[in-house]
């Protein structure tokens, strides 16, 4: 696994990759970023108060989408049965829908345990969605 570059401008990265999620994914109202590896959300930008504590959390559910137990679990299985010896991950990107909003959660191409985040309005064009929150993503790699 990749580690993170943790030079002085890596939280300018961070801070210009969430500013220009929250611009450019269509009906965003919130983006984040959460680094797995210390289970912290790194930075957001949201149009809402929300309270510290599901700020806190957010961390910890990513990485239980990403990594929880069983995940890693159907992963080891895969990569047995394919005989794969590598230590990336298989999932990439997680699309949840809840009552009123679309949640995607992108990892990062270069550094597989920092998580991009965004929350948009349950009435986006998930299409358009996924095609701007790659972009953007690609355009800063971290």
């Amino acid at each position: 696994m990749a580690t993170k570059r943790m030079t002085p401008g890596f939280s300018d990265q961070v801070m210009s990759l969430v500013k220009s999620l929250r611009s450019n994914a269509p009906d965003c109202v919130a983006s984040g970023v959460v680094d797995m590896s210390t289970g912290m959300l790194l930075s957001y930008e949201t149009v809402d108060n929300h309270p510290p504590e599901v700020l806190d959390l957010l961390a910890g559910a990513t990485l239980d989408l990403f990594q929880g137990r069983t995940v890693v679990m159907i992963e080891d299985i895969f990569k047995e049965r394919r005989g794969s010896s590598a230590d990336g991950h298989f999932f990439q990107e997680i699309l949840v829908n809840s009552e009123n909003l679309t949640h995607l959660f992108v990892r990062m191409n270069e550094q597989q345990d920092v998580v991009a985040v965004v929350v948009c309005r349950k009435t986006v064009n998930v299409g358009m969605l996924l095609a701007q929150a790659r972009r953007v993503v690609r355009e800063h790699s971290l």
